[in-house]
């Protein structure tokens, strides 16, 4: 006699804690994989315009935005190493020689501090939603994916924002993670619990419509490709496709709300860095306004074509390593449990 058999995987075939696994496995991959041009970047722009102390830029894997803030000229991960670069292929080979090819990953570590539990939230909030409301819409289950991937962005974003929040404090106060408690009561006692949710308004407005036409245009194209490749599951080139296509789309689209969060995160993190207080009454139409005014409306588009080529293949890289977790799980959920039925009909 048989033993019970093992309890059936939730929806998609796969449980919460696998798509987590697979998420997480993704997250890891894209930012091993971008870090180093991120690092190549941040050197090239730092030579041109050498930042001073207590000013912060924006890193982003394609993933998250990281806030970096830079000590005495010099920022522990990132701004180092005063060599003179001509271009990116000079400058990988130079950062090699001069630091060593681990050089190239300096930024790793608090890049995944913040991507992974982000991801893991995301993605698995995405499917769990999806499988939900595609039973529940009916006859507008395709539109699915365009909601669940508000609500999920919505969620996550709303979870992180307050760690990337303390963490810009605790790197520029020059303090440990150990003391990450005494941040958070100093932040609440002074400005109240809100302030640990400072800057999300911006990072909604790009964010959550991002992946609302990511994810749409996502399931779309997968289906498409599945149609032209005849064939009924995803493989690797459809799920790579498919991602780097939606996430093109979906940054061009975005792009002016980026530019505005990019702006606001700077102002916020440089307030930090100096012990100010960090309210800042700008909304963010006012600011656009105010780039516009300046700039042009050319400038709600700046940095497009490198936005581009970092969230293309990041989003490709991340949603292809994300399904061909989940259907490595799938695969060896249904052998666990097809394996006793099919011993005990051979017999």
């Amino acid at each position: 006699m048989s033993g019970p058999s093992p309890a059936p995987p939730a929806l998609n075939g796969i449980t919460p804690l696998q798509q987590m696994v697979a998420s997480c496995s993704g997250a890891i991959l894209t930012s091993v994989l971008v870090t180093p041009l991120d690092v190549v970047k941040i050197r090239l722009q730092s030579q041109k315009n050498p930042f001073p102390k207590g000013k912060c830029f924006v890193y982003c894997n394609g993933l998250m935005d990281h806030i970096c803030v830079c000590e005495n000229g010099n920022s522990k991960a990132w701004y180092k190493a005063p060599s003179h670069f001509n271009g990116t292929l000079d400058a990988f080979v130079k950062i090699v020689r001069h630091d060593g090819i681990k050089a190239l990953w300096s930024g790793l570590p608090p890049t995944l501090v913040m991507a992974v539990p982000a991801t893991v939230i995301y993605f698995t909030c995405y499917d769990q939603l999806c499988a939900v409301l595609r039973v529940r819409m009916g006859d507008c289950a395709q539109e699915a994916p365009l909601l669940a991937g508000a609500i999920a962005r919505v969620g996550s974003a709303t979870v992180i924002s307050p760690l990337e929040l303390i963490r810009t404090k605790l790197q520029s106060q020059k303090q440990s993670y150990r003391e990450l408690t005494d941040c958070i009561r100093s932040a609440v006692r002074t400005e109240g619990w809100l302030s640990l949710w400072r800057g999300l308004g911006p990072t909604l407005y790009r964010d959550v419509p991002f992946s609302a036409m990511y994810w749409y245009n996502y399931e779309k194209g997968k289906s498409w490709l599945c149609e032209l490749y005849n064939t009924r599951e995803p493989t690797f080139t459809v799920t790579f496709l498919s991602g780097a296509v939606s996430g093109s789309i979906a940054s061009i689209v975005t792009l002016p709300f980026d530019v505005v969060k990019t702006r606001r995160q700077l102002e916020l993190g440089e307030l930090q860095a100096k012990k100010l207080s960090c309210r800042v009454s700008s909304s963010t139409f006012s600011v656009m306004s105010s780039i516009v005014a300046q700039d042009g409306f050319g400038g709600l588009f700046a940095g497009f074509l490198p936005r581009l080529i970092k969230v293309a293949p990041a989003c490709a890289i991340m949603i292809s390593t994300y399904e061909f977790g989940k259907a490595f799980f799938r695969k060896h959920n249904q052998e666990r449990t097809l394996g006793p039925l099919q011993t005990s009909n051979t017999r």
